[in-house]
């Protein structure tokens, strides 16, 4: 049920982008280029919206010593920029930029790149880009989501168990039920105190700032843990409601259908805190994805959280008709809660994936792989224990029930005694009923205790598996960030060139061009011309075309603006992939110009 459809829509799913963990898309001035005046602010562009911090960006001379900058603030007005404003007496050499944001998804990405203003420096001192992420900070974080995972799944669960399942004695799921209560509570104030630090990428004791906790109250993610806190206060008044109703419920009572509602809402609450601060929360199509997270997560509880609680009624449950009826029940509701996981999962793999290449080629690829098979393998062990739950329902009642003594019946006072009863011969078993009386029960019970027990381990993986891939850029989003992701200090080697030309006594020099991202579709073009002693030059025209022999493309020409100091085309389509020739055309004065080609190799 849960491979085919996968894979069948991991075909399909080439529609529409859909990315969390915001991939750096442009930065201006561009990684690599070379600038004759300082700019005025540098401006980063992102995939999607980004939260900024008080030290999103840090700007090094070329020394290696921090400059002076304003505060982060936008491009425009857009949610999706980030943008700071720079000293206007920065002097000659590569400078650094790092920074730091947090996308619409909650997780913080950080990267860096380098402009020279002037000309590059010759030599680049060593430098400190800042803190990326504190490994033991990052390990408490994700301890704290898998518990947080894992208390809602038991609370939410066992809740579901009880209200639907009806288990004959539910006194043992109260213990359950608050231990989940208290880890939830204490695993949310541990992801609040912590979040400062994780964003920052510094370590767990800036999580005793008050200034940084107050700066996390103010956040989407810290609100939504908040709100998560504050419904734990009605959910511990709703089981402590829920239990007296059990209570009156086995003395003849009734349960009201508002009680019922009243679970639901909360049950949705505590979900929407957590769609709405991961994957679901960011890219296209976020109403159908919150709604399919929120069903995806419940769905889970209800799954997970009531196998616990089964086993927790099986081993406490006497052999009674009740408890047979309770594992019938809560087969039903496993295999809707199945159906609910297969449709919201097929979905979110579409969504976070999109194509073959990421299945295989990104961590959030192969981690949802090893889901998808231990969820295959979770799904046989419930198979497994549907059979079990099939052969303990028909069993017959006089076989689950304890056997009863005849009643006495009266002797005559006098005359002979009665004839004793012949016994009855006894009846044929299935095979796989082992014994007669209440052994039958016994060993089917145990049969079902182990399946379910494997299944509940095989769970805890599975929620293990899920709070990393929570954490983890989608592949859609990974490939975003491949493609615009260009290393500190220089752009990728494929897509710089740099062409040397002469023009008799009028003198030689180079032009640098740069193509960014010397892929198929829209690339932007950066040319800086330098002169024969290195320095930038400054010339009347600069032409730049590109032409495909092997398909008769072209030729395709760049519209360069001057931007004082260098050239530079917002947008050129190269439509097809393959060995292009790049022709630079160049006017040093009104009657000299030189034109030169290089064949260069751009990808799909």
């Amino acid at each position: 049920m849960l491979l085919g459809p996968v894979l069948v829509l991991l075909l399909l799913g080439g529609a529409g982008p859909a990315s969390a963990h915001a991939a750096l898309a442009s930065t201006d001035p561009a990684d690599g280029t070379v600038l004759r005046r300082a700019p005025a602010h540098v401006t980063l562009t992102f995939s999607e919206s980004v939260g900024l911090r008080d030290d999103s960006f840090r700007v090094l001379d070329p020394g290696g010593h921090r400059v002076h900058t304003g505060e982060a603030g936008r491009a425009g007005g857009r949610a999706d920029t980030a943008r700071v404003a720079l000293p206007g007496e920065l002097g000659e050499g590569t400078y650094t930029v790092a920074w730091r944001v947090v996308s619409a998804d909650s997780h913080p990405v950080s990267g860096a790149f380098t402009f020279s203003v002037g000309r590059p420096s010759q030599a680049t001192a060593p430098v400190d880009t800042g803190p990326t992420e504190d490994p033991l900070t990052a390990g408490l974080h994700k301890t704290a989501r898998y518990l947080s995972y894992l208390a809602v799944a038991l609370l939410v669960g066992t809740a579901a168990f009880v209200a639907l399942c009806r288990p004959p004695d539910p006194a043992p799921l109260r213990r359950t039920l608050v231990a989940a209560w208290w880890t939830l509570l204490a695993a949310t104030v541990a992801l609040l105190a912590l979040r400062a630090p994780y964003e920052a990428g510094t370590g767990p004791s800036a999580a005793l700032d008050p200034a940084a906790l107050g700066d996390t109250l103010t956040t989407r993610p810290g609100v939504l843990l908040l709100v998560r806190l504050g419904l734990l206060v009605p959910a511990a008044l709703y089981l402590v409601h829920a239990a007296r109703t059990a209570r009156a419920d086995r003395r003849g009572g009734r349960r009201t259908a508002l009680t019922g509602a009243v679970g639901v809402v909360l049950a949705v609450g505590l979900a929407l805190t957590w769609a709405a601060a991961e994957h679901a929360s960011a890219g296209t199509q976020v109403p159908v994805a919150m709604t399919s997270s929120v069903l995806h997560l419940l769905a889970t509880a209800v799954w997970l959280g009531g196998l616990a609680a089964l086993l927790t009624t099986l081993r406490s449950a006497r052999p009674a008709p009740d408890a047979t009826t309770t594992v019938a029940r809560f087969s039903r509701t496993a295999f809707t809660a199945v159906t609910v996981l297969v449709v919201t999962g097929v979905y979110q793999s579409w969504r976070g994936l999109g194509s073959w290449q990421t299945l295989t080629g990104t961590a959030y690829g192969r981690l949802l792989l090893a889901k998808v098979i231990l969820v295959a393998v979770l799904l046989a062990a419930a198979a497994v224990s549907r059979r079990w739950t099939a052969a303990l329902v028909t069993e017959p009642a006089a076989v689950r029930e304890p056997a009863r003594l005849p009643e006495r019946v009266p002797q005559p006072a006098v005359g002979p005694p009665p004839e004793a009863p012949r016994p009855e011969a006894p009846r044929p078993t299935h095979p796989s009923r082992a014994g007669t009386g209440t052994g039958t029960g016994s060993v089917l019970r145990r049969g079902l205790y182990r399946s379910v027990l494997v299944e509940a381990v095989v769970a805890a993986v599975v929620l293990g598996v899920t709070t990393v891939l929570t954490a983890t850029p989608p592949g859609r989003s990974a490939e975003e960030a491949a493609r615009a992701a260009v290393p500190a200090g220089g752009v990728l080697p494929a897509s710089v060139t740099t062409i040397p030309f002469e023009i008799g006594d009028s003198g030689s020099g180079t032009v640098q061009i740069t193509l960014d991202p010397g892929r198929t579709g829209d690339n932007a073009v950066q040319a800086v011309v330098f002169g024969p002693d290195g320095s930038l030059a400054a010339v009347p025209e600069l032409r730049l075309t590109f032409t495909l022999p092997d398909k008769q493309v072209g030729p395709i020409e760049a519209d360069l603006l001057d931007r004082g100091g260098y050239w530079s085309a917002n947008t050129v389509t190269l439509p097809l992939p393959g060995t292009w020739t790049m022709k630079a055309t160049v006017r040093v004065s009104e009657i000299d110009q030189v034109s030169e080609t290089r064949r260069i190799r751009v990808e799909r």
